[in-house]
């Protein structure tokens, strides 16, 4: 199930390469020879579909929270399908929940504050900084990113989100590098080869549009493998941890602000069931560990299908 599962490729015009992702992914999957069912709505799982397996990827579905409603539905129907359980997959959806359980588990986490919509927007519940970022409690690639300087311009940013139908967090715009990584499950989480994003201006928001390829941009990065010896033992300690706290959901990226300067290291976010496009990190770091994106989807299917009794390996 994808938004865009029925698309003919190429790119869509408001979501951009995420299009072509959910049309790569369906011809990887029909390459695998399975029995498939290709779907593109909700309304399928709105009764019982007379399948025994689920493959979701709408995870953007227009409405807050929209990660939960395809585990929420197999639930009823009783169908089991890859990834993490309906609340797991709310709380990695929502940043700041996520953050929670991170200071929990003893990662490091910058300050932050969610300003939920209906609840007082003070200034007092601000964390301190020069710098803010103002972004969507629960979305994804960066949509809605803004950043502020005063207090004014967190308000107003903050009230734009609200009215836009989204909680909004704040937290201090922290310089470095994204250290992403994802993991996989095969019995437990196993965390595959490191990357980073090494950009030229490291002060720039990356916003939405950008990300899927909707506009030029103009700023250049690099994803490669992130090895480090200064700092990988850390991160790689820090994802275990966090991982642990989210298990079992069969795929996902951990995100980690890395700053070279100060050696600070902060939780971003975590996204489970994240983009498995071949351009994107998951399917990279998993090259570098040896599987192509057809090995991958198996082994991600494979070991949920065995996770959930369908199968024994």
């Amino acid at each position: 199930m994808a938004k865009h599962a029925l698309w003919g490729g190429g790119m869509h015009p408001e979501d951009g390469n995420h299009a072509i992702y959910h049309h790569e992914v369906r011809t990887t999957l029909e390459g695998l020879d399975l029995n498939l069912r290709i779907e593109n709505s909700y309304d399928v799982l709105f009764t019982y579909p007379n399948v025994d397996f689920v493959f979701p990827l709408l995870n953007r579905g227009g409405f807050v929270n929209s990660e939960m409603l395809i585990p929420l539905l197999c639930n009823m129907h009783r169908i089991p399908y890859v990834g993490a359980i309906p609340f797991v997959r709310g709380l990695g959806d929502d940043k700041s929940g996520s953050k929670l359980v991170c200071v929990h588990a003893g990662v490091p986490t910058a300050p932050w504050f969610c300003y939920r919509r209906g609840a007082p927007v003070e200034e007092a519940d601000c964390p301190k900084a020069d710098r803010w970022v103002i972004k969507p409690n629960a979305s994804s690639a960066s949509w809605g990113i803004s950043d502020a300087h005063d207090w004014a311009g967190v308000a107003n940013a903050v009230a734009d989100m609200h009215g836009q139908g989204h909680d909004a967090i704040v937290e201090p715009y922290l310089d470095g590098y994204d250290v992403q990584v994802a993991f996989i499950s095969m019995g437990d989480p196993v965390m595959l080869p490191m990357l980073i994003y090494e950009r030229e201006d490291t002060q720039k928001l990356w916003t939405y549009y950008e990300k899927r390829d909707l506009v030029a941009n103009t700023e250049k990065s690099t994803l490669k493998q992130f090895e480090e010896p200064e700092f990988a033992p850390k991160i790689a300690e820090y994802a275990k941890k966090v991982a642990r706290e989210f298990q079992p959901f069969d795929y996902g990226r951990i995100e980690f602000r890395l700053d070279r300067n100060t050696g600070d290291i902060n939780f971003i976010e975590i996204n489970l069931n994240c983009n498995l496009w071949s351009e994107k990190v998951m399917a990279k770091s998993a090259a570098i560990a040896g599987f192509s994106h057809a090995d991958l989807l198996e082994t991600i299917l494979a070991d949920s299908l065995r996770r959930n009794g369908l199968i024994s390996l």
